[in-house]
């Protein structure tokens, strides 16, 4: 009943979880849940599913490689940044990373998802954990094959050779101060369509709400970010490329 009540909280419109327990779980919903606890101590009880929680992701919730995939990473704050000092929930774990959009304090979720839209893995690292880490890449290409599209943030030769050794094809763009270099009209066309994991952050952040600077533990944070992810991969419709593979194997040449 813990799991399906966080995993719905992701579905619907409410951005207050306590609002969204005492009004909706334990009003609209009462008859499914006749013996609902006080919102005090479910917020203490959210920790015992937190392992059932990854599980369940792990095994019935990831999608399959299917030789095209793209991967990314978004920065996943803890709280405001005049407030840093200040904070003590996540004091020893996270860190002061720069992003994009700039500064923050809090952790790095990298993702790697198919041409469908479905998630193939993901890690969370402290937020000053370079995307080209060997450890990340080693734990998010587990089951990876055929090519992976990725951002300029990406470029690493020694990354690119080690992938290869191991038959995953990196494509990254070129930076304004690198030499050409040939790529097939394909790869140029896929890179194109990188956006598509960059529309899997933002419905991950807006809609099934994983990031909000309101954690008051380092345990209810992890098991709201995996009831988002959950929620994310049960979404009936994913952003997703209309491509067809016919064979895997020309994929890995």
């Amino acid at each position: 009943e813990i799991m399906t009540i966080l995993i719905c909280f992701h579905f619907n419109t409410y951005r207050n979880f306590k609002h969204y327990y005492l009004c909706y779980v334990k009003g609209y919903l009462k008859e499914y849940f006749p013996k609902a606890v006080s919102y005090n101590r479910f917020v203490e009880l959210e920790s015992r599913v937190a392992v059932q929680m990854a599980l369940f992701l792990e095994l019935f919730c990831f999608g399959e490689c299917t030789g095209i995939s793209f991967i990314d990473s978004t920065c996943i704050p803890v709280c405001h940044n005049k407030r840093i000092k200040r904070n003590k929930v996540f004091k020893g774990y996270a860190e002061i990373g720069k992003s994009t959009m700039g500064w923050f304090y809090g952790f790095k979720l990298h993702l790697i998802c198919n041409e469908k839209g479905e998630l193939i893995n993901f890690m969370l690292t402290r937020a000053n954990v370079d995307d080209r880490d060997e450890n990340v890449f080693n734990r998010l290409t587990d089951n990876v094959l055929g090519k992976i599209y990725a951002d300029k943030g990406y470029i690493s030769q020694t990354l690119f050779s080690r992938l290869f050794s191991n038959g995953i094809h990196l494509v990254t763009g070129l930076k304004s101060n690198m030499k050409n270099r040939l790529m097939s009209i394909y790869d140029k066309i896929m890179l194109r369509k990188r956006s598509v994991i960059e529309t899997i952050n933002d419905e991950l952040k807006n809609v099934c709400q994983i990031e909000h600077t309101r954690h008051r533990s380092i345990d209810n944070f992890a098991t709201n970010l995996f009831a988002g992810l959950i929620a994310y991969n049960l979404l009936p419709k994913k952003p997703a490329l209309n491509i067809e593979i016919i064979d895997k194997s020309r994929l890995i040449a």
